[in-house]
Order: structure tokens, then sequence, then C-alpha cells
């Protein structure tokens, strides 16, 4: 009884039980990601994005309420569909990216949904401040890869951007395609 027990202590302590897997860790492919945005004002619009981001997802498949994104997306990498507004979004009333080069997402829930639906429950940094948002997705899987694609809208005011209020919709919409390999 007591070799029993002792061998059972030793086999927890090396780690020798088969423990089942819960997660996967999913690689970004950059090249097939893209993270866009579009500003509105009154007489227009203005598109825009990022051009550098990382993102590592842990994926249960199993259950899904399990699943993990971190997404950090470097702020100096804007673009707009205007090179005069794209240094003006890069300064202090906008992303202010010398002082905030990055923007970080981390999810804290998924609320999974039918038909590959879910909602990314996370806390999103930006200008130094962190606010919680909610973001919709559409997930594709297959053996190769998972695809998430997101259309949401954040309030820009809720970090601090308020620049242009009354002229500048506080509305940003952000599409987001992310490709991860399996």
């Amino acid at each position: 009884m007591l070799w029993n027990r002792l061998a059972v202590v030793t086999a927890l302590a090396l780690g020798t039980f088969a423990s089942p897997v819960l997660a996967e860790t999913l690689m970004l492919v950059a090249d097939e990601s893209k993270i866009e945005f579009i500003g509105r004002k009154p007489d227009g619009k203005h598109e825009g994005g990022f051009k550098k981001f990382a993102a590592k997802a842990d994926g249960n498949f199993d259950e899904p309420a399990e699943s993990k994104l971190v997404m950090e997306i470097d702020a100096r990498s804007l673009w707009s569909d205007n090179s005069k507004l794209t240094n003006h979004l890069k300064n202090p009333d906008f992303f202010d990216v010398r002082k905030h080069p990055a923007i970080r997402f981390e999810s804290t829930e998924v609320i999974p949904g039918e038909d590959g639906r879910a909602v990314l429950v996370g806390q999103m940094k930006m200008l130094g401040k962190t606010a919680e948002v909610r973001i919709p997705v559409k997930a594709k899987v297959s053996d190769a890869q998972v695809v998430l694609d997101a259309e949401f809208a954040i309030d820009r005011t809720r970090w601090g951007m308020d620049y242009g209020a009354g002229k500048i919709d506080d509305k940003v919409s952000v599409t987001a395609h992310l490709v991860f390999a399996r």
C-alpha cells in the first residue's frame, strides 16, 4: 500500500500521468491578417489601419469558452488614406505614438454562440488607459488554420481621444481579419 502511494506521488511529481491538452496554441499568419478602421465626419470618412501587430491565441476546441486571445498592435505602423492625416493621427491629438507605441488587447472571456460566432470580451489598453470591449467574431476552423473575422465599433473617447469633438464621430468602425496557423 505504501509503495502504491509512493508511486502515485512520484508520478504526480514527475508529471508522468497523461493529461488532456486543453488548448492548442495558434500562431498568427501576419501576411494574411489585417486590422483596419474607418473614421467618419459629417462631410466624409477616412480609412486606415495598422501594418504591424502580433497575436497569440490559445484555442480550446472542446471548450471554446476557455480559449484566449492576446494581441499587441504597433501604433507607429498606423496608416490612412491621406499622408497628412496619417501624421496627424500619430500625434498627441489622437494616438500619440511616441508616448504610447502599443495598443494591447487581452481577452478575459469568450462567449460562444452558434455557427462559429462568439463574443470576445477583454481589456483594451490604448493611450495609457484600459477599458473593456466586446468584440463579436466569426470563426472558421479547418485542419490547417483558424480564421477570425470581426466587425465592431469603439468609442474613441473612452481612451481620452476627444480631439475634434462634434466634428469627428466618436465611434470608429473597426474590422479585423486574423489568420492563425494550427
